[in-house]
């Protein structure tokens, strides 16, 4: 295929708008989620005449944070810059960014090699008016702590630029850093692409206007095919931004790219420059200490203990279900297979339990709907063979129900085995046997598999309480098998 032929180089962009009290600059109030226009602001941000800015030491530490965890090089000076531009969006034509001295350099995420990580502040928002042509400006998001990061040109896929940026928006909530949600544009992703048929990289493309994973995801793998399909028609690919239209699924020419000598980057005369390590709250071994268990640290973990890789994804990415699984496995000792039992009926049942009451959004306040207590409770009584796998699913349901012990629920449903007699069990395979006839047949015929069906009959009218192992051998005797 032709494609094949064509080595793909991507590089990537991340903006995360960082959770401070306060602007990054300023004492004006740094609130995302408010809905009305032009109140969080003053006369620093508005970038009035002879005001003066101010440097958010804890948006410092944030980004100083991120950089330890990534294992990166934490500078020890570092300055900030102006960024020149005009835009209606940037009240004082001019960033506050950082360009020669940022505040981290090196480190990796996720298999790819990290450029550097830097401090700069956010602009306004837009709000663009179709009916009217209108735009209005918000300024409650100008003068935001601004996080950027920019990846060396190493990664090689869609998939893989997806993988990449979920995984750099899961650290960024275990840090606290930021929310990081696309949909709000407080994490905003651009690629930077190109493709050649040798080792040397083809132009350049960046791609903006990118609010969520799956259409980050699906820009780059038609900017690869529109910049393949351009060379293979003898064309050549301009250096660009292009923005993403969802619609149409297709990139679109925005404007052409500038470059850093476009910016006229020179130090803030208004700001002083920062020596990190005359600052003893940004002490490296101060700021490590700090750090929670990171997301892959503790997804090895899990899987170390026996849990499937998949379900142990899903419990570093849901706190919820990651805290839960904390609570029910808190006192088994490592190796025990208690843990990877409960994993199982979180991973399956519960998960399927909390999917259909509507309580799967990770970032509501809503509750798993059974105590870490009582599964646990269940989990023991199953791998103690007081219950069967029935009537542990069965059980989970009724604690939820009915919120009472366990065991308590156990006995009065008459699900313990011990319940049961022999004769209970012999009796019951006998009933199950004489009403199948056919069922009967086809097992003494060869069918082997009918004689799950068997088990499960039995299963049903022991309400779930017998074991499928034993009723599989008294069925087998029954029938003389």
């Amino acid at each position: 295929m032709v494609a094949e032929e064509y080595k793909v180089t991507i590089g990537m962009e991340v903006h995360a708008e960082l959770r401070t009290q306060t602007k990054m600059f300023c004492t004006s109030k740094n609130d995302p989620d408010e809905t009305r226009a032009n109140v969080n602001i003053c006369p620093v941000c508005l970038a009035h005449p002879g005001t003066l800015p101010v440097i958010n030491r804890e948006a410092v530490k944030h980004v100083l944070r991120v950089g330890l965890a990534l294992g990166s090089k934490l500078a020890d000076y570092s300055e900030f810059d102006r960024k020149n531009y005009f835009y209606p969006d940037l009240p004082k034509g001019y960033q506050i960014s950082q360009y020669e001295f940022p505040l981290v350099s090196g480190g990796e995420l996720h298999g790819v090699a990290i450029t550097r990580v830097h401090l700069e502040e956010d602009t306004a928002s837009s709000i663009h008016d179709e009916a009217t042509g209108v735009t209005l400006i918000d300024y409650n998001r100008a003068g935001v702590p601004l996080m950027e990061l920019v990846t060396d040109p190493v990664i090689s896929s869609a998939a893989q630029a997806g993988a990449f940026a979920r995984e750099l928006q899961l650290l960024l909530r275990y840090l606290g850093a930021s929310n990081a949600n696309m949909e709000k544009g407080e994490m905003r992703v651009e690629a930077n692409i190109s493709v050649s048929k040798t080792s040397t990289f083809g132009t350049k493309v960046e791609v903006k206007n990118l609010n969520s994973f799956r259409a980050m995801e699906r820009a780059v793998a038609y900017e690869i095919d529109r910049q393949i399909g351009v060379l293979e028609g003898g064309g050549q690919v301009l250096q660009e931004t292009r923005g993403w239209d969802e619609g149409k699924q297709s990139t679109f020419a925005q404007r052409v790219k500038e470059g850093s000598a476009d910016y006229r980057y020179f130090p803030d005369p208004d700001l002083p420059s920062l020596k990190i390590s005359e600052m003893p709250e940004f002490a490296t071994e101060k700021l490590r200490a700090s750090l929670p268990e990171l997301p892959w640290v503790r997804r090895q973990r899990y899987v170390t203990l026996g849990i499937k890789l998949e379900d142990a994804d899903a419990y570093v990415r849901d706190g919820r279900l990651g805290s839960f699984l904390e609570e029910a496995i808190s006192t088994y000792p490592a190796g025990d297979p208690k843990i990877v039992l409960a994993s199982n009926y979180i991973a399956n049942d519960l998960v399927k339990i909390i999917r259909d009451t509507g309580t799967q959004d990770t970032d509501s306040n809503h509750e798993i709907p059974i105590s870490a207590r009582n599964f646990k409770t269940i989990v023991d009584m199953l791998a103690d063979k007081k219950i069967s796998s029935r009537s542990a699913k069965d059980l989970i349901q009724m604690a939820i129900d009915e919120k009472k012990d366990p065991e308590v629920i156990a006995k009065e449903k008459n699900l313990l085995k011990t319940d049961i007699s022999e004769d209970q069990i012999k009796a019951i395979v006998q009933e199950v046997i004489s009403n199948n006839p056919a069922v009967v047949a086809e097992y003494r015929s060869g069918k082997l598999s009918t004689l799950e069906y068997l088990v499960g009959q039995c299963m049903k009218s022991l309400r779930g309480a017998g074991d499928p192992e034993v009723l599989r051998t008294m069925i087998k005797v029954a029938l003389g098998a």
